[in-house]
């Protein structure tokens, strides 16, 4: 630990691991620190759901840029991943949402993802244990999903091929030469990668993240029971709701038999405590879209909490006010999903290569509390 490395990354989940894998490769020598266990937190708690998302343009080019990125790293390495390429399908329950369907395929499609939409007796025939009265809904067969704690330590197994060095520690605090642990000492670097999910607000307070908790319950194993990886319509709306508790039917076949049950919202909260009453409320909702689940038998539920920004894009680039730390934080939801597309466009800013995507919607300087906040703590 005597040489100063080129970068330090602050966190080994998925977007950490994903950013040193990232740097190593550029020929940078990387020193990855973490406090607990390598793909822990948000990164094991998470479905692993691999999602081109289209609430806006910005969100939509990140998302479709990293799915293409997954698809290459997984790419004869399946199994290590636990991946399968489930695809995602989009329930309609009514007209409304069926136009909502139209719309997002439209989108897609214009963009160069495949999808198609399935009229009532299609979506039966792919999914027949939805419940009846259902309008119909939009196949996503690009789509995919990974098991993340494994795909983290795959990633970071890689970077510490290419002389990555990993050091289970607490970084205290952050400054322009570098870190002081809580195990003694500081350590110097080049630069300071926060990439640590919503504990970067305790390194850095001046940042607009704040954590929304959410649930997940797994079954035992049900071979086949569904295909795809199941998603309400009406999910995005429930997703960025602004304050409040909400939930929304999401359902994945995990390549385990296992079935994954989720999603809820709780802004907020940081404890990591089960609430039961919200957990009731979630599979209440879920069994409205499939009434069967009703009769398998879950076995565990866990908590994790996800790192939002406000605008709901994550924060990847340099600091604007805190000289050779520059961050990867605020994914919410879709952390499992951008963690590659997040590394590299990190990796290109840190070394001075173009960018595959444009980076501008990225960037942490479109927060100008930043900058004030920053500041005045200087």
């Amino acid at each position: 630990m005597k040489r100063k490395p080129d970068a330090i990354v602050i966190g080994a989940g998925i977007v950490g691991a994903a950013c040193a894998h990232a740097l190593a490769a550029c020929g940078l020598t990387v020193t990855i620190i973490e406090r607990d266990t390598v793909g822990g937190g948000a990164t094991a708690a998470g479905m692993g759901h691999l999602v081109v998302m289209d609430d806006n343009p910005a969100e939509l080019a990140l998302t479709s840029y990293s799915l293409e990125l997954w698809r290459e790293f997984v790419d004869g390495r399946q199994q290590q991943n636990e991946f399968s390429p489930c695809g995602t399908l989009w329930v309609a329950a009514d007209d409304e949402e069926m136009a909502a369907a139209a719309a997002k395929q439209a989108t897609l499609a214009a963009h160069g993802i495949g999808c198609e939409l399935l009229d009532a007796a299609d979506l039966y025939r792919h999914e027949p244990h939805l419940r009846a009265g259902l309008a119909g809904g939009l196949r996503v067969a690009g789509d995919a999903i990974v098991y993340p704690p494994k795909s983290a330590a795959l990633l970071l197994a890689q970077a510490r091929q290419r002389g990555a060095r990993l050091l289970i520690d607490e970084v205290l605090a952050i400054d322009a030469q570098g870190v002081t642990l809580a195990g003694g000492g500081r350590l110097d670097a080049g630069l300071v990668l926060v990439a640590n999910g919503v504990a970067c607000a305790q390194l850095l307070p001046e940042l607009p993240v704040r954590p929304k908790k959410g649930h997940v319950v797994v079954t035992e194993r049900y071979p086949d029971f569904i295909r795809h990886q199941l998603v309400e319509l009406g999910y995005i709306k429930s997703a960025h709701a602004a304050s409040g508790d909400s939930v929304a039917f999401n359902l994945q076949p995990r390549p385990t038999g296992q079935l994954l049950i989720g999603s809820s919202r709780q802004f907020e909260r940081s404890d990591k405590a089960v609430d039961i009453a919200l957990v009731a409320r979630m599979l209440a909702h879920a069994t409205q879209f499939v009434p069967q689940l009703a009769q398998l038998k879950a076995i565990r539920c866990w908590t994790g909490l996800r790192a939002a920004s406000p605008d709901g894009l994550p924060l990847i680039g340099p600091h604007p006010s805190r000289s050779n730390v520059w961050l990867a934080a605020g994914h919410e939801g879709l952390g499992i999903t951008t963690a590659l597309a997040t590394a590299k466009l990190l990796a290109a800013q840190i070394t001075g290569q173009a960018a595959a995507i444009d980076i501008a919607p990225y960037l942490p300087a479109r927060f100008p509390a930043i900058l004030k906040t920053a500041a005045s703590d200087a």
